[in-house]
């Protein structure tokens, strides 16, 4: 009987998360909270695992009284470190759909409706990105596992047609997000590191580069928005060589790739056209619940004689009908959850304007705040922002100023801003997405610098 009541519902318990659901989203702004204490997690978790069970009650009382708060709410409009995230109010509930139904996206076979809503998804951001009719893909985990996808087709298509040596290798800039080089050491490839134009990998810079190891590479990887201060490489240069040079091209817009929803910035994308692949994550800059990243590829038939995975039992998935499409086909997975429903489902009720603008306001508030800090005598600009990522220094401070200056900020939850470095200097770094930071709160915090 024990076992049994474990599937049945708890009507109250369901009132409880319900609720609990109802008053987080319409929390304006969001919480910022703390970071947790060790001790008083332990404390409160104490015991709570053992063969015997819990009054459903007072285990979501300590999730919500306990833990919620010891998580740093990156939906907040003061989190303004990492890459934060906003989800769409839309889009949280529909993530809620999605675990409540128990919906999954491995195979067109049993989950045909969530696949098709998925791939028109992936089709817009394939249009944006000016590939050709029939490009297409699979929503994955995140960056890290698209990079690592893509780098494995990349590495089988080099094998065939013979590049030699063990290890071929990848070109890539300095600026390269870490998943890149993870990936490359997962797929047994190395990096040819490209000396970089103010940062940007260039055309030029990479022709320099590959000069005399054109048969040793098997690919390029270029970066749409890089983390650490949102540059956008020269994709059209780069685009255009790896193209000439017979390389796979492979894009990290994890970030960066949802500037092709703004009209004023996609011009600086043009060269996506060129791409072989290219990862857009979701749940960064577009508004969605993690964990959700767009892997799209020119020809994804490239990407599914790589990954397709033969047993016994999933013969029954593989069929010659071309539009049963098998999202298992397209990345080093298997089972995965409907990730790119929620993304769906709030681009449909609010449309890609809505986005724009959203888009458009964080790469205006960046703007806005670099001549706030050209302003202000006791802060130095470091580069012009190209998006929405803006590095500045405290004239005088030390890491360690750096430092305590976070402690506080978040202990009086002011904002959440963790320094970063920058050609060897540790420095301040803003990263806004949230259409809700003001430029009242940016104001506010450079305020505490002074």
């Amino acid at each position: 009987m024990a076992t049994r009541s474990m599937f049945e519902l708890d009507g109250d318990l369901a009132d409880r998360v319900l609720g609990y659901c109802r008053e987080r989203l319409a929390l304006e702004p969001g919480p910022l909270d703390h970071p947790g204490v060790k001790a008083e997690l332990d404390a409160a978790l104490a015991g709570l695992l053992g063969q015997a069970g819990n009054d459903p009650a007072l285990v979501f009382d300590l999730f919500a009284e306990k833990l919620a708060p010891a998580v740093i709410s990156c939906d907040s409009p003061r989190f303004l470190s990492f890459i934060p995230a906003a989800p769409t109010k839309a889009a949280l509930l529909f993530d809620m759909v999605v675990s409540c139904s128990s919906l999954q996206g491995t195979s067109w076979l049993e989950a045909a409706g969530a696949v098709a809503a998925e791939n028109q998804v992936l089709e817009l951001l394939a249009r944006l990105a000016g590939l050709p009719d029939g490009a297409g893909g699979v929503f994955v985990s995140g960056g890290s596992a698209g990079n690592l996808s893509a780098l494995v087709v990349a590495r089988d298509l080099a094998r065939r047609r013979g590049v030699p040596g063990e290890r071929p290798k990848v070109a890539v800039s300095d600026q390269a997000h870490s998943s890149v080089a993870k990936a490359l050491h997962v797929v047994g490839m190395d990096a040819l590191v490209v000396e970089t134009d103010e940062q940007h990998l260039t055309g030029a810079g990479l022709r320099a580069a590959v000069a005399g190891h054109e048969d040793e590479l098997a690919a390029v990887v270029a970066t749409a928005g890089t983390t650490n201060a949102g540059i956008v490489d020269d994709l059209e240069g780069v685009g255009a060589l790896a193209r000439e040079l017979g390389l796979w091209f492979h894009v990290d817009g994890a970030y960066g790739g949802a500037a092709l929803f703004s009209d004023r910035v996609r011009p600086r994308y043009s060269g996506l056209r060129h791409a072989d692949s290219l990862v857009v994550d979701p749940h960064k800059w577009l508004f969605a619940p993690f964990d959700c990243a767009a892997l799209v590829y020119r020809e994804p038939w490239l990407a599914k004689a790589v990954h397709t995975q033969d047993a016994g039992y999933l013969d029954v998935l593989h069929t010659d009908a071309p539009e049963e499409w098998n999202p298992s086909d397209y990345a080093y997975h298997l089972t995965r959850r409907a990730r790119g429903l929620p993304l769906w489902f709030s681009l449909a009720v609010h449309g890609t304007d809505a986005y724009r603008d959203a888009i458009d306001a964080a790469v205006d508030l960046a703007t806005e705040t670099a001549g706030m800090i050209a302003e202000r005598p006791y802060l130095e600009l470091l580069r012009d922002p190209e998006l929405s990522v803006v590095l500045f220094r405290r004239v005088g401070w030390s890491a360690d100023d750096y430092s305590k200056w976070t402690s506080r900020l978040l202990a009086d939850q002011v904002g959440f801003v963790t320094p970063t470095v920058w050609l060897g200097e540790t420095v301040a770094r803003f990263c806004f997405l949230h259409p809700g930071t003001t430029t009242e709160v940016v104001v506010e915090i450079l305020d505490t610098m002074a």
